[in-house]
């Protein structure tokens, strides 16, 4: 891995060149020129380069944090203004999922404006929500030139992939370099239908396993000479879901398991298999821990094949995680109804996000566009929306770092 942080605007820039003072950023503009920069997870870095440039002009200190090699290797980019007290961060990713088809009534890397919205893979997650940050940040430093706090941004690259070598690996970095903030906000399309409805404040767990019932084949004739591990995995997984895991917590709706697979790969109709196999996920709640699910489903695997060869692999892509209530939130919820009059709702729901391995070193929420059109052909974001959420972020950082 190599850092290279830069202090000095470069000639690449996107939605104004860096010679243009801040004032002139549109939010519009931001987030169609991003688009343009195709950057199908992982991100390759063009886009990355052009926003560095931009935040460079603005005064900001970026360093780039590419991490992995190969095919993985995935670009981050941090970048802060000032060194005051609070710090807020912005985090978020330029890394978008394939367009998917042919059928985009406007090319998908175009950043087409038509009727009033902005088209293009990345509109509403999440490349509206970076640059309605740096429009607001360049709107707040015109009337706020020498901020009491400081400003930082972590983007990185992977989000929509593994996220081995994205937010995670530059948060380690941002301990080891003191850069940790005071609360960050991660611009993720959290809202379902209208701007203000909802900010996220924590985000269930999960977990997957995948569960291997080894038998002994032979003829269905004759079953006293073979182990059927289809009954077997059929008792472990009725136990499973027999019951409800929980009833939910303050903050969190019940865990769920969803049993996604059961595979046993015969075609014979005479024949008992040898092996029988399935797959879950459990979204769980603070009631939980992976480590604690995982031993409960150990448990019960081992409970129905006494005897047999059973193998339990489980991997947890995240904790769950909650940011209590206090000032930071409320300042953000502030925000959101200064601009649209709405009261949003505080909400733990949906999958997961970045925002897990931010949780691990500071308070984080979740605020950004509507995502109704997240990932699907012609996604897409209003333009009003665009100017809401920057005039969110702006309220924001003067209520917090001015």
């Amino acid at each position: 891995m190599s850092a290279h942080a830069r202090r000095h605007p470069s000639t690449i820039c996107f939605g104004t060149d860096p010679t243009v003072t801040s004032q002139s950023l549109d939010v519009t503009t931001l987030t169609a020129d991003l688009i343009r920069h195709p950057s199908v997870s992982p991100d390759p870095g063009e886009s990355q380069i052009a926003l560095g440039a931009t935040l460079e002009a603005m005064g900001f200190v970026v360093t780039h944090l590419p991490f992995g090699e190969g095919a993985e290797r995935t670009p981050n980019l941090f970048a802060r203004l000032g060194t005051g007290k609070p710090h807020l961060c912005f985090a978020g990713h330029t890394d978008v999922v394939p367009p998917g088809g042919s059928d985009w009534a406007h090319g998908p890397f175009a950043g087409t404006v038509e009727n009033g919205r902005l088209y293009g893979r990345g509109a509403c997650d999440m490349k509206g929500g970076i640059a309605a940050f740096v429009a607001a940040v360049s709107a707040f430093l015109a009337r706020t030139p020498t901020p009491r706090g400081s400003i930082s941004l972590l983007i990185t690259g992977d989000e929509e992939g593994p996220a081995r070598f994205g937010t995670r690996k530059v948060l380690e970095w941002m301990k080891q370099h003191d850069q940790i903030p005071d609360f960050c906000v991660v611009g993720e399309p959290t809202n379902p239908v209208a701007m203000g409805e909802v900010i996220k404040i924590g985000r269930r767990g999960s977990l997957n396993a995948h569960i291997i019932v080894n038998g002994r084949q032979g003829h269905v004739a004759y079953p006293h000479r073979a182990d059927n591990p289809v009954h077997r995995l059929l008792r472990i997984l009725a136990e499973l879901t027999a019951e409800p895991l929980d009833n939910g917590s303050e903050w969190f709706e019940p865990s769920s398991l969803q049993v996604t697979s059961v595979d046993v790969g015969n075609t014979a109709t005479n024949v008992i298999p040898a092996m029988a196999e399935a797959r879950l996920n459990i979204r769980f709640n603070d009631l939980h821990t992976g480590a604690a699910l995982r031993g409960w489903i150990e448990t019960i695997c081992m409970r129905h094949a006494p005897g047999a060869t059973v193998n339990v692999s489980v991997s947890v892509s995240g904790e769950s995680f909650l940011t209590k209530p206090g000032p930071d939130v409320s300042a953000l919820s502030a925000a959101v109804k200064a601009v649209t009059g709405r009261d949003p709702k505080l909400d733990t729901g949906g999958g997961t996000s970045d925002a897990r391995f931010i949780a691990q070193y500071c308070p984080v929420a979740e605020f950004g566009l509507v995502g109704a059109s997240m990932h699907q052909i012609d996604e897409h974001v209003a333009v009003s929306d665009l100017a809401s959420l920057t005039a969110i972020y702006e309220n924001l950082l003067e209520r917090t770092v001015a």
